[in-house]
């Protein structure tokens, strides 16, 4: 990310106080102000999205499910969320944020919740399409919304702390899964049941806390200083001035909106493959459901401390793309050790390095569109690279069902995941080339 001396130059410092103290200042006060609250909230969103994971332990034998049935599932609530992804954004942009993202949050925990309603395979695809349907447009709206607070300089470190939240999911998840299993026959509710609604209900009461909590503009920030906050409009200015100031449509062909599309669907399949078949991959090994969760958290752990480290060093040596291709191939060959060694302790450490590159690729790459889209561009730039990419959370599931049913084995999918985040990789390495020419 740029840290340009000529943007700094035009902030205007208090006397005695340079213009980079004042940014500095105005990022922390907005950390913890903005930032701490979206980290809850992406926390409890992949919680809502990975508890089908965990509930398949025995939900999948309560209503008879094939692993090509979880699979589908599981995947459909990325297929109606990656439609809606772009509509909900624009609208976003019309409505303003804290109340856009508000009302997405209660909507997807009531939708979360129903889960616990469903009584077969087409009932269990319904609720999964609504929750998708629920939560459209959240990340890409999150990100447009910080892109609005936060310099380049700073976002890989921000948007890295808000991606915090898929790997913080599955560590909290995780046991929290394990003990809501244990509660099988609770007032007449399986565990399973009891996943989907204490899962939920924690999203209802944020959407309420978003509303009250978040502000819309920098300008109407009262926790900053008059200078801090002029330095920060300035900065952000300064930006908006140099990014690309098209419309929609010419987004769309922009070839660089075009090559990141490809790069996120690629690790988004990795990450989704993984989140949701890993409770299931590691029951193969005749595991308790408790000892499944708490076994979860060693590889989510990892991936938290790695991905705050890659991105501040892709921030401080502002090689965000040499650090994207590097993290794709790590996650490839990660998931293709762990297809080659099926014994236990091989193939966490596989899936483990898996995570640590998919989750690091993720936070490094959200910092790169805003470096060239502005507006309504961004927007819907932003949208429709995450609307299309994020299909990869839908094919990752359900290949690695199908392969499953097919094979009888995880290796397979395993190893066609790792093949394709290769690609990610490849078009990462190619990606400046377009930076250049654009």
């Amino acid at each position: 990310m740029s840290g340009s001396p000529e943007g700094a130059q035009s902030l205007r410092a208090a006397p005695g106080v340079s213009a980079e103290a004042l940014l500095d200042s105005a990022y922390r006060k907005n950390t913890w102000r903005l930032v701490v609250i979206l980290v809850i909230a992406y926390v409890v969103n992949y919680l809502d999205r990975n508890s089908i994971a965990f509930a398949g332990l025995t939900m999948n034998m309560a209503l008879g499910l094939t692993a090509r049935q979880f699979g589908l599932a599981a995947g459909l609530s990325v297929a109606s969320y990656s439609l809606l992804e772009v509509p909900s954004n624009l609208f976003m942009q019309r409505v303003g944020a804290r109340l856009w993202l508000s009302r997405i949050m209660i909507t997807w925990g009531i939708a979360a919740g129903a889960g616990a309603l469903v009584i077969g395979p087409y009932s269990l695809s319904l609720s999964r399409l609504v929750l998708g349907a629920a939560e459209a447009g959240f990340f890409p709206g999150v990100l447009m919304y910080l892109s609005t607070w936060f310099p380049s300089r700073y976002r890989t470190r921000v948007f890295a702390w808000f991606l915090l939240g898929i790997p913080l999911s599955s560590v909290v998840g995780g046991p929290a899964a394990g003990l809501l299993l244990g509660m099988n026959g609770y007032l007449h509710l399986a565990g399973w049941q009891w996943i989907y609604i204490a899962e939920g209900a924690p999203a209802i009461v944020l959407g309420v806390l978003t509303y009250v909590l978040l502000v819309d503009d920098p300008r109407e920030a009262k926790w900053l200083t008059p200078d801090e906050r002029h330095a920060l409009l300035d900065a952000l200015a300064n930006e908006r001035r140099s990014g690309v100031h098209h419309d929609f449509s010419a987004a769309m062909k922009d070839a660089r909106v075009l090559i990141l599309t490809v790069i996120q669907f690629g690790f988004t399949l990795g990450t989704y493959g993984i989140g949701i078949w890993l409770p299931l991959i590691l029951k193969q090994h005749h595991l308790t459901n408790l000892r499944i969760g708490l076994l979860s958290v060693p590889p989510y752990l990892a991936a938290c401390i790695a991905m705050l480290l890659w991105a501040r060093s892709a921030d401080r040596n502002e090689k965000q793309i040499f650090h994207l291709t590097l993290s794709c191939a790590l996650a490839a060959a990660g998931l293709i050790g762990s297809a080659l060694s099926p014994a236990l302790v091989p193939r966490l450490a596989g899936l483990t390095i898996a995570l640590i590159g998919a989750t690091s690729a993720r936070a490094i790459f959200w910092a790169i569109p805003p470096r060239f889209l502005v507006g309504t561009a961004a927007a819907g730039g932003l949208a429709f690279i995450n609307s299309v990419g994020t299909l990869g959370g839908f094919f990752g599931p359900f290949l690695m069902g199908w392969l499953k049913d097919l094979t009888g084995s995880f290796d397979s999918g395993l190893a066609l995941m790792g093949l394709i985040i290769l690609i990610s990789a490849a078009f990462s390495a190619v990606l400046p080339t377009f930076e250049r020419d654009g």
